[in-house]
């Protein structure tokens, strides 16, 4: 089937590789602009663009999608229809009705829960037993369209952002191989059940050890790999990886104990174990290693 293909991201990439093997002729491929990262701040590709030049794939990078030279470029290629994963573009209305076949989304939730930029963490946040990767026939809402296929996997107990996105990210490559293969039968989401998936903000991720530590341990897993669960010691911020519930008791952010088994630390509700940790300038170490060089006791105050 000729295609047209818009992302940018890892996630986004494994798609576009599924399509490929499974022979499907991608005619165009729109991806962000390049934007600056790293220490240097040069602008770096993203892994779509990395894909389809190593690939050779006709490529265009777009500012915006709402330029009339843009419209003709899309309507050029005579696509059958257009795969969007993890893009960061709206699609106006011109460019959603160009494909003969529609604009089809891969969206790594179960709509109608968590439309919107960050399913994947509030999934994790709210302590969601499942997720999953839904296709999508786009329409000019956020995350509205009819559903084409769901596909639902488990949530693990040590699942993080990190290990959900990269198995949703293969689901979602199988996903739209289905779909394009089959073109279910859309049906329309029940909006009375719409939940949304705000952007997350780095303020978040500073961890309120008031909180219950479930609230807490489920902050670690939702901010790994970013923005990161973290939180201050005598003035020095402290980023947290990993970490799990226990039953203990204490002052909010009161070290209960420090060793090689984990650093306890008290919770408005039980208490945390923090099994890897980063401090300010340093690398993610395990809890043993990281005491090795950084004296911790008991009677400390996280928060501080």
């Amino acid at each position: 089937m000729k295609l047209i293909f818009a992302g940018t991201p890892a996630f986004a990439a494994t798609a576009l590789e599924a399509l490929l093997a499974a022979g499907h002729d991608i005619v165009l491929v729109l991806t962000r602009p390049d934007r600056p990262a790293g220490r240097g701040l040069a602008p770096q590709p993203g892994a779509v663009k990395q894909l389809a030049l190593a690939r050779g794939l006709p490529l265009a990078q777009p500012a915006t999608l709402k330029d009339a030279a843009v419209e003709l470029q899309l309507r050029a290629v005579d696509a059958e229809a257009m795969v969007v994963a993890a893009y960061g573009l709206i699609l106006p209305p011109a460019v959603l009705a160009i494909p003969r076949r529609g604009c089809l989304n891969i969206h790594a939730s179960l709509l109608p829960r968590w439309r919107g930029a960050a399913p994947i963490q509030r999934a994790l946040l709210a302590g969601d037993a499942a997720t999953g990767i839904t296709i999508m026939q786009m329409d000019e809402g956020l995350d509205t369209g009819a559903i084409l296929l769901q596909e639902k996997i488990a949530i693990g107990d040590d699942d993080t952002a990190r290990t959900l996105h990269d198995r949703l990210a293969a689901l979602g490559a199988q996903s739209i191989v289905r779909a394009l293969a089959a073109f279910p039968a859309p049906r329309a989401q029940d909006d009375a059940q719409a939940t949304y998936a705000d952007k997350i903000r780095k303020e978040e991720a500073v961890i309120d050890w008031t909180q219950p530590a479930q609230r807490i341990a489920r902050q670690v897993r939702a901010f790994n790999p970013a923005p990161a669960a973290n939180t201050t010691l005598d003035g020095r911020r402290f980023k947290l990886w990993r970490a799990h519930q226990v039953a203990a008791a204490g002052a909010p952010g009161a070290v209960l104990a420090a060793d090689a088994a984990g650093i306890v630390v008290a919770c408005g509700d039980g208490a945390l174990a923090v099994e890897e940790l980063q401090r300010e300038g340093g690398r993610a170490l395990a809890a043993g290693a990281f005491l090795a060089g950084f004296e911790l006791r008991p009677g400390a105050r996280f928060g501080t």
